[in-house]
Order: structure tokens, then sequence, then C-alpha cells
């Protein structure tokens, strides 16, 4: 897939990714401040199946933060979270922290280019499709990539997450 550059949009995720020579399109949509349900209306605006539009949520697992990648029609199941980052226990980080150590604001948050290293978990359930919508760095913009390429690009691990 070629990468669509009608505008020059930059973030940090689109200059990890180019930096990276990582293939990856992106989809701007009109993000209607009022709504908080991000991948939902990602996915509405889009048209594309809910499945297939991946949230991205820091978390905290003993102690550490790190970002755990998952449907937007699916919640996280923090157990599995915890067994996937060798953890006792995780819980989803507090707002502010999620932003500070991302750099993104939330329903902009990107598994790429991070303001501080973070472990990354992809759910398993991303290797069902072609590619997979996550955000591009901001609110209203996802990058659309091939599940492989977002794992190797973000030096991710795949685990089951979600029920």
């Amino acid at each position: 897939m070629a990468k669509k550059k009608a505008k020059a949009v930059t973030t940090p995720a689109t200059q990890a990714l180019d930096a990276l020579g990582v293939s990856y399109s992106l989809h701007e949509y009109t993000h209607d401040p009022r709504n908080t349900d991000f991948g939902r209306e990602c996915a509405e605006q889009l048209g594309v199946d809910e499945a297939r539009v991946f949230k991205t949520l820091v978390v905290q697992a003993d102690g550490e933060f790190a970002v755990v990648v998952i449907p937007v029609s699916n919640k996280a199941v923090f157990k599995k979270v915890a067994a996937a980052l060798g953890a006792k226990k995780a819980d989803l980080a507090a707002s502010a922290d999620a932003e500070r150590r991302s750099g993104y604001v939330l329903g902009g948050v990107s598994p790429f280019g991070h303001r501080q290293p973070m472990r990354i978990v992809v759910d398993e359930s991303a290797n069902d499709w072609p590619t997979v919508f996550v955000s591009g760095g901001r609110r209203g913009l996802d990058l659309e990539i091939a599940p492989d390429a977002l794992l190797k690009a973000a030096g991710a691990v795949s685990a089951s997450l979600t029920s």
C-alpha cells in the first residue's frame, strides 16, 4: 500500500514510520470535538468495521507504563494485559500520565513515536485483517497499516488482550 500524501500531514507517528521506511496510508476525517468515543467515530467516519479499527491505551503494569492496542469493538481484559506484560496487575493509566508519557492527547495516542519509550502489546486479532487502522497521532487522523508492519515498527508483541 502506498503512502497517500494529499496533504503534508506530519506527526511523531508518521515521522517514526517514515524514518523506518514503513508503508502505510493516511486517512483523515472530521473529528467532532463533542465525541469522546474516538475509535467508533473513526470507524463510522471511514466506513470501516469496528473490529478493524484499533485503539491505543496506556496502562500501568506493576508500576511500569506500557501500551496496549486493541480493537475499538472490545474492552481490554486487564488480567490478560498483565499476563502479556509479565506483570501481576495492570490498570489503565491516568489520563495525564498517558498524555505525558506518550506525547499525544487522548483520542490521538498512536502506537508509534512516543515521547517516552514504552513496551507495546497488540491484540492478536489484528492478524485477522490484511490491514488495520490505528491513530496517526491526532484526533481525526488514522493510519492504515499491515499487522506485521505494525508489530515490527512498534517493536510490539502480539497477545490475546480482550474477551
